[in-house]
C-alpha cells in the first residue's frame, strides 16, 4: 500500500521551496534567543548576525564558561563599555568611564562565592556588557569577564 503525504510536484511545491529559501535566508542573517532569566526585560530577543551594537545597544555573545549554563549558551545583555573604556571600582560598586553599572554580589544564588569582574581599560577586541537586574551574571563577575569580539553573535532586538 502506497501512502502519499504531499505531492510536490503538484501546487504545494512553491510553497514548500519558499519555506526552504526563507529559512535558509533568515537563519543565516538572524536569531531567536530566549530569556530564561530575570537579567533583562524581555523574554524573545531577535539577534541580527554580525551586526555590532553600538554602547548602550543590546548584544548577544556566547558562553565561554562551563558553569552555571552550558558552555556556548547564548547570553544577551546591554553593550556598556567598549575598547578603551575604563573600568573601575569602589569595593563591589562597578563603573564605566565614571558611570556606576551595579554592585557586583558576594555570592551566587546557589551559595558558591563570585569573584569580582576585571578592573583597568577594556583592551582592543573586548567589551564590558551588563544586565539591569541584580542577579545578571555579566563583566562585574570573573566567571564572565570582558567580552571578546570572537564571542559576540550581533546586535540583540527585543521582540517580547
Amino acid at each position: 500500500m502506497h501512502i502519499r503525504l504531499f505531492n510536490l510536484s503538484g501546487r504545494w511545491f512553491p510553497v514548500v521551496l519558499w519555506f526552504m529559501a526563507a529559512h535558509l535566508a533568515f537563519g543565516r542573517a538572524y536569531l531567536v534567543a530566549l530569556n530564561l532569566t530575570e537579567s533583562l526585560p524581555g523574554t524573545i530577543f531577535l539577534v541580527e548576525k554580525g551586526v555590532m551594537p553600538a554602547r548602550g545597544e543590546l548584544v548577544a555573545f556566547r558562553w565561554e564558561a562551563n558553569w552555571p549554563y552550558p558552555h556556548g549558551s547564548i547570553f544577551v545583555k546591554k553593550l556598556i563599555g567598549l575598547p578603551d573604556s575604563v573600568v573601575t571600582a569602589n569595593g563591589r560598586d562597578f563603573f564605566v568611564d565614571g558611570t556606576s553599572v551595579g554592585r557586583a554580589k558576594e555570592r551566587a544564588r546557589t551559595g558558591e562565592p563570585l569573584d569580582i569582574g576585571l578592573i583597568g581599560t577594556i583592551p582592543e577586541g573586548h567589551y564590558y556588557v551588563a544586565g539591569s537586574h541584580p542577579d545578571s551574571l555579566d563583566s562585574r563577575y570573573r566567571l564572565t569577564g570582558w567580552v571578546g569580539r570572537n564571542q559576540i553573535i550581533g546586535k540583540a532586538h527585543r521582540i517580547f
